[in-house]
């Protein structure tokens, strides 16, 4: 009898176990399955990467991200002393230049007549050289930019893509009508101070962000399609021979 009762025992609960895990499991997965197609509409651009990952993830994207506040404090504060010698204060490149080597030459000349009053001896001064493989890698860097630039330049003209040659057209004519505005250097800093605040500010709000600019996407797309069938579809479309790079 207790053998009958221990085994019917076991069969119930063995039961109540498979039926209380069966529904908790297909909810669980459900959830998940929702939550990620969820973040995989919200994220802007369909980016499936963090921010971090997405700015190279070495030291510049802990720069970027604030992940040391010194250094990111540090750099930001020295590119806002440059712009104001340069912008405010009206100083020239050659002039700032031709006082950093006074200075220079100032401090190694009182370092080897000091020293050399102190200690009888005078002291060897150290001496600045520069790699000649640092400039053959910024000369390297700067010409695969500019390479992939007119390489996607190139391809947006010859692409028959209208939507993305007129974005790029648009995109450049403002480039334009800013540069018209403010010189050069104001339009770099301008560039470096948005590069060290708004991938920062995007990461810590994300979710806002990402909803705000598909609200405004959406529009420019309504907007795109009463354009394009009231005006652009009626365009006769030549065909691009162009050759795309790979």
């Amino acid at each position: 009898m207790l053998e009958k009762l221990t085994a019917e025992k076991l069969l119930d609960n063995l039961v109540e176990t498979i039926a209380d895990n069966v529904p908790k499991q297909k909810s669980v997965s459900f959830f998940e399955e929702d939550k990620s197609v969820t973040s995989r509409f919200n994220r802007l651009f369909g980016r499936q990467k963090p921010v971090h990952h997405l700015l190279g993830g070495g030291k510049s994207a802990d720069v970027l991200l604030w992940r040391n506040k010194k250094i990111s404090a540090s750099v930001l504060s020295g590119a806002t002393a440059i712009w104001v010698l340069f912008e405010w204060l009206n100083y020239h490149f050659l002039t700032l230049v031709c006082f950093t080597l006074v200075l220079g030459l100032l401090a190694q000349f009182f370092w080897l007549n000091v020293s050399g009053l102190l200690n009888r001896s005078p002291s060897e001064v150290p001496r600045l050289v520069l790699p000649p493989e640092l400039f053959a890698k910024i000369g390297i860097a700067v010409g695969d930019q500019v390479n992939q630039a007119l390489g996607f330049l190139q391809d947006v003209a010859c692409g028959g893509n209208l939507k993305q040659f007129l974005v790029v057209v648009a995109s450049l004519w403002a480039a334009a009508v800013i540069g018209s505005c403010c010189n050069f250097l104001t339009v770099l800093y301008i560039g470096f101070v948005a590069a060290h605040t708004l991938p920062v500010l995007y990461e810590k709000n994300e979710d806002k962000v990402d909803s705000f600019l598909y609200n405004i996407f959406d529009q420019l797309q309504n907007h795109y399609r009463k354009l394009d069938s009231g005006f652009l579809s009626r365009i006769p479309k030549g065909r691009f021979k162009g050759k795309k790079r790979e």
